[in-house]
C-alpha cells in the first residue's frame, strides 16, 4: 500500500526515476491508500538529466523534475493477498507512469510487475512487462 508522500521508482523509460504521490484517485474505501492496479496523480522527484542533442532528438525525455503526472503502482512492499490465500511483497514500490488518455507514457517496461494488474484492466502494462509475478 502506498500513502500520501510515498515514494515510488519509475520502471519505464520516460525519463522518470523516483516520483512521490500526492493523491490516490478513485478510491473512497481505503483513506488515501493505494494498492497494486490502482491510479495515482505523482510528482517527478528525479529525472534522467536531458543535454543538448538529447532534447533536439525524437527520442527527447518525456519528463522532467517537478512535473504532476497521473501513474499506476505495479509493485508494492505492502502484502497483497491474492484470491487463492498466498501474499505476494516486492522489495521497493514501484509505478509506471501514463498520460492524460491513461495509456503509458514508455515504451518499455525495466522490472517485475504484478499479476494483479491484469485484473484490474492494465494488460497493456503486463504484456511489456519482462516478468510478471
Amino acid at each position: 500500500m502506498i500513502g500520501l508522500k510515498g515514494c515510488l521508482n519509475v520502471i519505464d523509460n520516460s525519463g522518470a526515476l523516483v516520483v512521490e504521490c500526492v493523491n490516490v484517485l478513485k478510491q473512497k474505501v481505503n483513506n488515501g491508500w493505494g494498492s497494486v492496479g490502482d491510479e495515482i496523480v505523482c510528482v517527478v522527484k528525479q529525472a534522467r538529466p536531458v543535454s543538448a542533442a538529447a532534447q533536439a532528438s525524437a527520442t527527447a525525455v518525456k519528463v522532467r523534475r517537478g512535473d504532476v503526472r497521473r501513474a499506476v503502482i505495479v509493485r508494492t512492499k505492502k502484502p497483497v493477498r491474492r484470491p487463492d490465500g498466498r501474499f505476494i511483497r516486492f522489495d521497493d514500490n514501484a509505478a509506471v507512469l501514463l498520460n492524460n488518455k491513461r495509456e503509458m507514457l514508455g515504451t518499455r517496461i525495466g522490472g517485475v510487475v504484478s499479476a494483479d494488474l491484469r485484473m484490474k484492466g492494465w494488460g497493456k502494462i503486463v504484456s511489456l512487462a519482462p516478468k510478471v509475478i
